[in-house]
């Protein structure tokens, strides 16, 4: 299992030099959009960490945008989606299963604590 953060923000193009310059992270994902680059994934050792726009949030899931971005999300990696699928039968899904241009299979819940997690799983 592999817990990432998902930290949100208006631009990310100020983050790319604290994050690589200062703390010494490979940016290994860049997704442009029309206003500057999206989403990015930084990684160091078995660090990783990404960074959303509040923009891209709003535009890939709107119905949890105006609640999650003034905190961060939490995107974790399975190795077994199915297993995953059925631990979270009667849950507070917010996003339901999805495959992702970027090859993950997706789905967002509300855990009883109110933060919103992404489990997903490599295709």
């Amino acid at each position: 299992m592999k817990i990432t953060p998902v930290l949100f923000c208006d631009k990310i193009e100020p983050t790319i030099p604290f994050w690589t310059e200062r703390l010494g992270f490979e940016k290994i994902v860049e997704v442009p959009g029309d206003e500057g680059i999206e989403f990015v994934i930084f990684q160091h050792g078995g660090v990783e960490l990404m960074f959303q726009t509040r923009a891209s949030v709003a535009k890939d899931v709107p119905q949890i945008a105006a609640e999650a971005c003034p905190r961060p999300g939490t995107f974790i990696e399975v190795d077994d989606f199915d297993d995953v699928l059925k631990r979270m039968e009667g849950a507070d899904v917010v996003m339901p299963e999805r495959t992702t241009f970027y090859g993950m299979r997706e789905i967002l819940v509300r855990e009883p604590g109110g933060n919103v997690i992404c489990f997903a799983a490599k295709i």
